[in-house]
């Protein structure tokens, strides 16, 4: 028998733009469906599981706001009988951050719900359910992504002697996450005091770092006899009084290729100290490279504009004849670099999810005369979500390479 391939595309009509709620869909559909969704948005939250929740106020307009109270210095003036010393004040200062809105939908052409062998609402409702939960998870990693406080994994010699590297465009894929960088990043939230969840701090890092660590013989030697007490989705093993957390979300930073036949490009002509540079080969378009960074012998540039064989950075660079440039957005000669978020409790805080947020089926039938032949239907979500950095010496990011840094793609 024969495998068969259905292009849905071809069952889609024009897409609407109708989104408020049917009233034709009984309470409990609206329940199942919106149970449905929601299901299958919960695995992909991997950053928002260790946020602080707010719940949004209704008719608090689109801003949200998190508290914060300073600390008290220790009292270590002794009291004197009788007399009532001055009190200590308290200062609070405020996080704010904007509410924003997202959502996506699909139509379904009634040729499609006739022929179709499976549920198509219910499978669309699922893969709806899957991009709600990954929209929502990377807003949030995202925004804690920007965090201040960032080691930078050393470079290691043969011999065990560490170079330490100061910046991301200069990590290569052997500077990977060590036992040795874990302990340091669980140092570095210990003397800040971080707050830890049921006694540890957590790591969320990428399948590709995690291949590296678990090679690793401290890791190797402290799960050897270890049992497995995973207590948050997605986790691997804990090292250090830390908990590691794997998702393929956790961020990549990589730079599209630079032409559209080429990763790389070329230096035409040695220049000096010069923020015009000739380039060949690659096919690149006018301006396509705009806002893109570089990385010229080793130097990282923004690109101001381009023709289609010369850029003009925002930085002077030198380089000799055919000396390669490099995206620059990642590490060095373009490589992969992740960004593994060591987190203490309450570091950042997000909106409460389980409010905003909502499945909408709209049958056909139900968009009146802009449908005159009931041909389409609707399946989407739609959420309000906002995330924001609390305490950010509770938040270390370490950035590394790994053995994978040559071919993930940034995310």
């Amino acid at each position: 028998m024969q495998n068969m391939t259905m292009n849905l595309q071809l069952f889609a009509a024009e897409p609407n733009t109708q989104v408020s709620t049917q009233n034709t869909l009984t309470p409990e559909m609206k329940t199942y469906y919106g149970m449905e969704l929601l299901e299958n948005a919960k695995p992909e939250l991997v950053h928002n599981q260790f946020a602080a929740t707010k719940a949004i106020p209704a008719g608090g307009g689109k801003t949200v706001e998190w508290r914060k109270f300073s600390s008290f210095e220790k009292a270590l003036t002794p009291l004197t009988e009788g007399v009532t010393p001055d009190g200590s004040g308290i200062t609070v200062s405020h996080i704010t951050k904007e509410l924003s809105q997202y959502g996506d939908y699909t139509t379904v052409s009634d040729m499609l719900d006739l022929t179709a062998i499976d549920d198509v609402v219910l499978e669309i409702t699922d893969k709806h359910g899957a991009n709600m939960g990954l929209t929502l998870d990377t807003v949030t990693r995202n925004e804690i992504q920007q965090g201040n406080q960032v080691i930078y994994a050393p470079t290691i010699a043969a011999d065990g002697a560490a170079t330490e590297v100061t910046s991301r465009y200069a990590l290569t894929r052997a500077n990977r996450l060590t036992a040795e960088l874990v302990a340091r990043a669980a140092t570095q939230l210990k003397k800040m005091n971080a707050p830890k969840f049921d006694g540890k701090y957590v790591c969320i890092i990428h399948p590709s770092v995690a291949y590296d660590l678990r090679r690793d013989e401290a890791w190797v030697e402290a799960h050897k006899y270890a049992a497995a007490t995973e207590l948050f989705s997605g986790e691997i093993g804990e090292l250090h009084g830390v908990r590691f957390v794997e998702t393929t979300e956790a961020k990549v930073f990589r730079g599209e290729n630079l032409a559209s036949d080429s990763r790389t490009l070329l230096v035409n002509g040695a220049v000096s100290n010069a923020k015009s540079v000739a380039f060949d080969g690659g096919s690149v378009a006018a301006d396509a490279l705009v806002g893109r960074y570089v990385l010229v012998d080793g130097v990282r540039a923004k690109v101001t504009a381009n023709t289609a064989a010369a850029l003009t950075l925002d930085t002077a660079v030198t380089a000799a004849d055919n000396a390669v440039i490099y995206p620059g957005e990642g590490g060095k000669e373009g490589c992969a670099v992740y960004g593994c978020l060591f987190i203490g409790k309450g570091a950042y805080g997000v909106v409460d999810l389980s409010e905003g947020t909502e499945v909408i089926v709209k049958p056909r039938g139900s968009s009146g005369t802009a449908d005159p032949l009931d041909q389409r239907s609707t399946v989407g979500w739609k959420g309000i979500h906002a995330a924001a950095i609390l305490y950010d010496e509770y938040m270390v990011r370490v950035e590394c390479g790994s053995s994978y840094s040559g071919e993930d793609k940034a995310n």
